[in-house]
């Protein structure tokens, strides 16, 4: 009898072992449990912002094991706290503040900032120099690189790295290649290095045949800081832009996004903190460019982002942009009362065929209206 009785003991704990397991799996396979940071897919990411919808040319995001990535002996991912989900004050809880209200600061407001962008795990050290990529589908993660990445290849991912660049880009896409994805890292440069001082200068530069896309990166000191006419710009944070002259003592124009127009493809800007705090009379452009330097601007979305400095903080494209929309984006009087020195739109195409302008107001809750075009 007693001999039944610890086998049953045995089975009804064998039975809660087995329940208790299968609760666990459940819970990891339909997603409920907390893993403290974003997850690599980054449909969700701090802050509560969903991702915007992915470019046609954007895939799913690699595998850390088809790369050439940290030993695994690797450093284990960082437990820094995110930023709370949880809606500030004149937010609107999507991310963005509330049509009409005052907003103190970008991460108080649902944009971001420090916290929610650049690295989610450790890193390890790797003194690359000016390194060129050429194989196709390379994913470099977990790098803290000290250095330049010059891409020669397709479909090449950065993602959960640090580049610290004495050179006059961060990463750069070559002509005739496309695919790049930047997420979730920290691009950083030494002042004025590279050459001609630093010279016109990019952090992320699309010189390629597709849209780039760049997501939850930390972008300091270069000064024109995300440079293409195409791409997918979302969840950045770009701020210390640094002025410094060229060797022909001209001062570095300065934009945190900036466009030269003649684009083919579509360039969106969703969701980014971009500040200029360079002073006009040391270079100072834009927070956010549109530029017809190579031709004219069209099809680029302007959308929920904080704005402040620059010349102005946003340049419209000038007379012949078309298809240019501009919503919901605040212009932050944190550094002139104006956001940008001389206020905070310029070269806005009021007439041109598709433009919209709606929705766009002051951190203080002022609607932004631009004057006419002359």
């Amino acid at each position: 009898m007693a001999r039944n009785r610890k086998r049953l003991l045995a089975w009804a704990a064998a039975g809660l072992v087995l329940i208790a397991a299968l609760v666990i799996y459940q819970a990891e396979r339909t997603g409920t449990t907390d893993t403290g940071s974003c997850p690599d897919a980054a449909l969700v990411c701090p802050g509560g912002h969903p991702a915007p919808e992915p470019e046609p040319t954007t895939s799913a995001e690699p595998s850390a094991s088809d790369s050439p990535s940290p030993s695994a002996g690797s450093p284990s991912p960082s437990t820094s706290p995110s930023p709370s989900a949880t809606p500030s004050p004149g937010s609107s809880g999507s991310g963005s503040p509330a049509p009409g209200s005052a907003c103190s600061s970008p991460g108080a407001c649902g944009f971001p900032d420090a916290r929610s962008t650049g690295p989610r795990i450790a890193l390890e050290r790797h003194d690359t120099g000016n390194m060129s990529v050429k194989t196709d589908g390379m994913v470099i993660k977990g790098w803290d690189i000290h250095g330049s990445l010059d891409v020669y290849a397709d479909n090449v991912t950065v993602i959960d790295s640090r580049i610290t660049s004495a050179n006059w880009w961060g990463i750069n896409l070559r002509p005739g290649f496309k695919g790049l994805r930047v997420l979730h890292t920290t691009i950083t440069a030494v002042p004025g290095k590279g050459p001609d001082n630093g010279g016109v200068d990019y952090a992320v530069s699309n010189m390629g045949e597709s849209s780039v896309e760049v997501g939850w990166c930390d972008v300091s000191v270069f000064g024109n800081a995300l440079s293409m006419g195409q791409g997918n710009l979302h969840d950045n944070y770009v701020h210390d832009i640094a002025a410094f002259r060229n060797q022909g003592g001209e001062w570095q124009h300065t934009d945190a996004v900036i466009s030269g127009g003649g684009n083919k493809g579509r360039l969106t800007v969703r969701h980014n903190t971009l500040l200029n705090s360079v002073a006009v009379d040391r270079g100072a452009s834009a927070a956010l460019g549109l530029f017809a330097d190579t031709g004219s601007v069209s099809s680029v979305t302007v959308d929920s982002n904080w704005l402040a400095g620059g010349a102005y903080a946003f340049y419209g494209g000038g007379p012949g942009a078309t298809g240019i929309e501009v919503t919901n984006n605040v212009f932050s009087t944190q550094y002139h009362p104006g956001s940008g020195t001389y206020g905070p739109v310029a070269a806005w195409n009021s007439g041109g065929a598709g433009n919209v302008w709606r929705g766009n107001r002051m951190s203080d809750g002022r609607p932004v209206v631009p004057e006419p075009s002359p």
